[in-house]
């Protein structure tokens, strides 16, 4: 049976050095899986560092390549175990949907490389046969963006970035809004993009990409709304449900996960995510532990920050539910302001004009940033703790 062995990922440059190992992985051709993590941090000992991998978590057909740690926003994180193949159609998808045709894919990595967003960044760049470009270690900052664009070579340039990088990058100026419209692609994920920003960026000349997907799906596998070429997306038990070849084998030491329900066919991955598919198009709106019950009914609070979106004074908004002793929850508005920041009244206006009245939040909360976790999803847990106790 094949070990599974840490990887250590460091920050910049030096995580060009891993590139031989992680084509050979993609190849399915080591003698063991590899566990990425952070140079400066311990893998996490839950997920079995340096233990053989079960037979129901490896298959010599299609080798497991990596077991990637989940972010962990429900608790402690999960292994999803990605075989060589789910990354290779995963990455074969990607760059039939973003860059077609003759030429030469050069992706810039401005992400940690031991989150699935980073690490397909360089499994990508593997599958391209190109190097890719690496911003230094440290803060992403605009300057290095530029810096990094202009040493990339390729006629087919590629980054992933987290909003947050996205509406900095379009603050920067003239500069960085040039860099980002050299790119063929700019892949935005981790977290939902306002559609504010997306219409600033499309203005500005950049070609985003909105992405929705996991470790447990090789990271992105639906882009604007729209699946890959192989993926298919339906809704079960009110849950978005992935399948295809980007799904993963299971999680680590969880044999018989539901998240993975057994069964003929491709392999399926159950979300824990609400939403929508019509018309082949998928709509996320929110996790379904993220569901606020106000008043007896049940929303999602992304039909709120939806509502929101494009409001004079917001430029981001989360939106939570804490507890109530009148609504059992109470909708909080998280918003960090683009000048004045609303007041109450017109927010609840606001949303009171697209939704119904009992959906529009009975606080703001005004920050001047959001908390972020992992690679840059909102953390909702620590704003809901900041909204308990504003009052």
């Amino acid at each position: 049976m094949r070990p599974l062995l840490p990887l250590a990922v460091p920050a910049g440059e030096a995580v060009l050095d891993l590139l031989p190992t992680l084509a050979r992985a993609l190849a399915g051709e080591l003698d063991h899986a590899l566990l990425p993590h952070a140079a400066d941090a311990a893998p996490d000992p839950a997920l079995g560092p340096g233990r053989a991998l079960a037979p129901a978590e490896d298959d010599p057909a299609d080798p497991t390549a990596v077991v990637v740690a989940t972010s962990g926003s429900t608790g402690t994180p999960k292994g999803a175990l990605l075989p060589a193949g789910a990354l290779r159609a995963s990455a074969a998808a990607t760059d039939a949907r973003l860059a077609p045709g003759a030429g030469t894919r050069q992706w810039v990595l401005a992400l940690p490389a031991h989150h699935v967003a980073g690490l397909q960044v360089l499994l990508r760049s593997v599958r391209a046969g190109t190097e890719p470009v690496v911003l230094p270690a440290g803060p992403s900052t605009p300057a290095a963006f530029v810096a990094a664009t202009a040493a990339a070579t390729g006629t087919h340039l590629l980054t992933s970035l987290v909003p947050t990088q996205l509406v900095r990058l379009l603050d920067a100026g003239e500069e960085a809004e040039a860099a980002l419209r050299r790119y063929a692609a700019v892949l935005v994920g981790s977290a939902a993009t306002p559609a504010p920003l997306l219409a600033r960026a499309r203005a500005a000349g950049v070609r985003v990409v909105t992405t929705y997907g996991s470790s447990e799906t090789c990271g992105g596998c639906v882009y604007d709304g729209r699946p890959l070429d192989g993926v298919h997306a339906d809704v079960r038990e009110g849950r978005l449900v992935l399948s295809g070849p980007v799904v993963a084998r299971g999680y680590r030491g969880l044999p018989g996960h539901p998240a993975f329900p057994a069964g003929p066919g491709p392999r399926t991955f159950r979300t824990d995510d609400t939403g929508e598919v019509a018309g082949g198009r998928v709509r996320v709106l929110g996790r379904v532990d993220d569901l606020i019950t106000t008043g007896g009914l049940k929303l999602a609070p992304g039909l709120v920050e939806e509502a929101l979106s494009g409001t004079p004074g917001i430029g981001e908004v989360v939106v939570v539910g804490v507890p109530d002793a009148e609504w059992g929850q109470r909708v909080v508005a998280c918003v960090v302001p683009a000048g004045t920041a609303p007041t109450l009244a017109e927010v609840r206006d606001r949303v009171a004009g697209v939704l119904d009245r009992w959906a529009a939040p009975r606080q703001v909360l005004v920050l001047p940033e959001l908390p972020l976790r992992g690679p840059g999803k909102p953390d909702r847990a620590r704003l809901r703790a900041l909204a308990a106790g504003d009052r």
